[in-house]
């Protein structure tokens, strides 16, 4: 898993070839077929893979406070810890490799992303009805500002050259986007 994901970054998702993938681990092609019988096979298992870690991260994340606050801004985090640890991961979003050709992998990561918006959702509910959140935003539009934020800083990172603290900078900017949503005089 981890070399098809260097691989991804070094040289992008779509260039990713299973012969290349044998080549960098030192096995044959023929090989690494006797364990991933398609290169579609191959991904499959890194997506799945690449989940587990967020599944973990966002359990991990969610036990670290009392209040939603806390919690939220563990996730969004967790989340870009994950994907420091993973730079290939905003390529892959976007890669055809995700977007035309491997159905099932899109269906992976489209429903780690739909667990990652519910968590936020959750959290932003409990944090209105607190009356710490404004309460005249859906909970789930201002999920999906907090998904775009991550996602926006993520991608500036990756076509950046990485020339930035990619969780000191989303935090920073979660945290603008905190005081956008606070509750009158909180």
């Amino acid at each position: 898993m981890a070399t098809v994901l260097d691989l991804a970054d070094r040289i992008g998702p779509d260039r990713v070839t299973t012969g290349a993938v044998a080549s960098q681990i030192g096995v044959t092609q023929a090989a690494l077929f006797r364990h991933f019988p398609t290169k579609a096979a191959l991904w499959q298992a890194v997506a799945e893979h690449v989940a587990e870690g967020l599944a973990t991260a966002w359990e991990n994340a969610l036990s670290l406070g009392d209040t939603p606050i806390v919690r939220l801004r563990a996730l969004i985090s967790a989340q870009f810890a994950q994907i420091d640890a993973t730079p290939a991961l905003p390529m892959l979003l976007f890669s055809r490799e995700l977007n035309v050709t491997n159905t099932e992998l899109r269906a992976t990561f489209h429903g780690r992303l739909t667990t990652f918006h519910g968590l936020l959702a959750t959290e932003i509910r409990t944090a209105q009805k607190a009356g710490v959140l404004r309460g005249d935003i859906a909970a789930n539009d201002a999920a999906v500002l907090l998904t775009s934020l991550v996602q926006g800083v993520a991608i500036r990172w990756a076509l950046g050259a990485r020339d930035f603290d990619l969780r000191a900078e989303g935090l920073r900017l979660f945290d603008a986007q905190c005081r956008l949503l606070a509750a009158e005089g909180k």
